[in-house]
């Protein structure tokens, strides 16, 4: 799931892990996440206790500190990177966030091919 907004504070982190509740209900969700300031507030912990789903809380993966191989995100924003920035030149902000968009609508399409480029060999994960 991708969210854009202007701003990545406390408020859009709450409001992502929101929306990842809303569209998976039932579902276990595990979020893994470096330890900005952001991703460790009591505005975000208030949305996971507000959907009844304390689990949750369990299940949000802390990495360490400056170790962004441990991190799967990675492997898709250097996948992001190749395929939609590199040695491009947007002609307007509007035209690289249609770029963007695109690769995330399609890649939203093939999550087995997200799960192959973050290096995940699960068989299931849904």
């Amino acid at each position: 799931m991708v969210l854009f907004r202007r701003h990545k504070r406390r408020r859009e982190i709450a409001e992502l892990l929101q929306a990842l509740m809303d569209h998976h209900p039932t579902r276990t969700v595990y979020v893994a996440w470096d330890n900005a300031n952001t991703h460790a507030d009591d505005e975000v912990e208030a949305v996971v206790h507000a959907a009844g789903r304390l689990v949750l809380l369990y299940l949000l993966l802390y990495l360490p500190t400056y170790s962004p191989w441990l991190n799967p995100i990675e492997m898709l924003w250097r996948h992001f990177r190749r395929e939609v920035t590199h040695c491009q030149l947007f002609e307007t902000v509007q035209a690289l966030l249609v770029a963007a968009q695109a690769f995330f609508d399609r890649y939203n399409q093939q999550p087995d091919a997200v799960l192959s480029i973050i290096g995940s060999h699960a068989t299931q994960l849904r």
